[in-house]
């Protein structure tokens, strides 16, 4: 996958050069470019924000530097086009999973108070937010988005199977884990995961995914409910 990355300040995104990223690309299963959008401004001090038209307070990232640095990347016109933005849909796993499934992405990092709206309809394909909050700037909502994309590649991760059992990839929150020492400071592990049992160890498990997730998120477990009623009403019946 490529992922080529607009911004203002380039050495924000300096954290994508450790662990499982910086990894990955170097295996070649990542390609990621992170972009100067200064280095387009046609302005000779490099500045690529001016006043809004209809007054108002800050300033716009202007459309010319932005247009040029989209269109000079190769494929731009395959690839699917991010404005990282409080506007946009709520980012998800599901959207995660949807995006990973793009062989080329490129995010633009909004500052300011945004980006010129000629941009957004001339070369975007879909905002995106990560949250009902306001930040200074796109370059921490690129860097979520990444990172949650990236590691839905093959081979970025070192098990396939990590991706498929963490929260929220079954709609349910991730149950608890534990590891060496089998007991710190007067608790033990839970004996199930000593059994060697693994397919009661992979129903206890579900089981505790289900409690966490009832617990903490019940909007969500209202929904896994829902999309499984069958499944649960089964369970009800061979109880009987």
């Amino acid at each position: 996958m490529r992922i080529d990355i607009l911004t203002l300040f380039p050495n924000s995104f300096a954290p994508i050069k450790e662990s499982i990223l910086e990894r990955a690309k170097t295996a070649g299963k990542l390609e990621i470019n992170i972009i100067n959008i200064r280095d387009y401004s046609k302005d000779k001090h490099k500045k690529c924000d001016d006043y809004t038209f209809g007054g108002g307070p800050g300033m716009l990232m202007m459309p010319q530097p932005i247009y040029d640095a989209i269109t000079s990347i190769e494929g731009y016109e395959q690839s699917h086009k991010i404005y990282l933005s409080p506007r946009g849909t709520v980012f998800s796993q599901s959207k995660s999973e949807e995006l990973a499934t793009y062989n080329h992405l490129i995010l633009l990092c909004g500052h300011y108070e945004g980006v010129d709206q000629r941009i957004i309809d001339m070369l975007i394909d879909e905002e995106i937010s990560i949250g009902d909050y306001i930040l200074t700037g796109g370059e921490i909502p690129a860097m979520v988005l990444l990172d949650s994309v990236s590691r839905l590649v093959d081979g970025v991760l070192g098990s396939e199977e990590s991706a498929e059992i963490e929260s929220f990839s079954d709609g349910l929150l991730e149950y608890p884990q534990w590891t060496k020492p089998r007991e710190f400071m007067g608790r033990e592990v839970p004996e199930i995961l000593l059994s060697g049992h693994h397919q009661k160890i992979a129903e206890w498990r579900k089981e505790q995914a289900i409690l966490v997730t009832k617990e903490r998120r019940p909007e969500l477990w209202e929904k896994y409910y829902n999309e499984h009623i069958e499944e649960f009403n089964k369970k009800k019946k061979r109880k009987k």
